[in-house]
């Protein structure tokens, strides 16, 4: 029976079958050539005729090399990491292996500092074959856009402050705004997490909100309301005089849907205002 053929994945994760074994590592099965993966990263009781997952990059001298280490993000991927040096050559990325993953200058959106983080993406440059970054996200979003449509729930990865607010990759798709007058809960940047699409401009921007939008998000700022009456003793000493950072520090929602959270249960019956306070019935 004829052996099938070997393909290999640069830049990503391969399951790779050992072919040779020699005191500084082990060689797997390339296709065309045999790929090492040196000995401190061969999972123990590791024989030859074993298959492994092992991700696969170019070293220094731009051989193949396997490891069982994972990096933070593969080849098609964006990823949210931090520069460890800058010198003639580019900058160079953290991304979770032995050898640091490079920015060309050519690829830089703005110049970038050791110890800040970036969001970019990672390929493979066709002229030399080596796995690199670009910080210049626009070349690489797709360009069939998703349709969103406002209040739709999305993921979200924030990765750049500007005087406007946090700019944000929406499902790996486009961009939009998080706007920092209108952020009333904290921001982990380069993880994601859920928002909601507020407004899709005419010109195609997106402004994203990190509130449930509409009736919804009420309704689920009167029960957050309840439920913080019932663990203090059916009282809380907020009103619509409070200032909205106390209000945000007790709840975690806006003054606005505070006053509207609180209209909606008086009207109910559910509440009242008692001294400066609020009293569940």
């Amino acid at each position: 029976m004829e052996k099938q053929r070997v393909e290999i994945a640069l830049g990503k994760y391969n399951n790779l079958e050992v072919i040779k074994e020699l005191e500084f590592g082990m060689y797997l099965d390339g296709g065309d050539e045999e790929i090492l993966i040196p000995r401190s990263y061969i999972p123990e009781g590791t024989k030859i005729g074993d298959f492994i997952d092992v991700f696969l990059y170019r070293d220094s001298e731009d051989r193949l090399i396997a490891t069982t280490m994972k990096p933070f993000a593969q080849v098609g991927e964006f990823a949210y990491l931090t520069v460890k040096d800058v010198n003639q050559l580019g900058v160079f990325l953290d991304w979770g292996l032995v050898k640091d993953l490079l920015v060309p200058f050519g690829e830089q959106s703005h110049k970038m500092a050791v110890g800040r983080k970036y969001l970019v993406y990672i390929y493979i440059d066709t002229q030399t074959e080596r796995i690199v970054a670009s910080a210049k996200i626009d070349r690489f979003l797709p360009s069939e856009k998703i349709s969103f449509t406002e209040g739709q729930k999305v993921s979200i990865l924030p990765y750049e402050y500007t005087d406007l607010g946090i700019k944000c990759l929406i499902e790996n798709n486009c961009q939009g705004v998080l706007y920092k007058n209108e952020l009333f809960k904290n921001v982990n940047m380069g993880s994601l997490q859920s928002a909601y699409i507020k407004k899709v401009r005419e010109d195609g921007k997106i402004d994203l909100t990190l509130e449930i939008i509409g009736f919804d998000r009420i309704e689920e700022c009167k029960i957050t309301l309840l439920n913080a009456l019932s663990e203090n003793n059916k009282y809380l000493e907020l009103n619509d005089k409070t200032a909205p950072e106390i209000i945000y520090a007790s709840l975690q929602m806006s003054k606005k849907d505070f006053k509207k959270a609180v209209g909606g249960l008086l009207k109910e019956g559910k509440v009242q205002f008692h001294n400066e306070g609020i009293l569940l019935l």
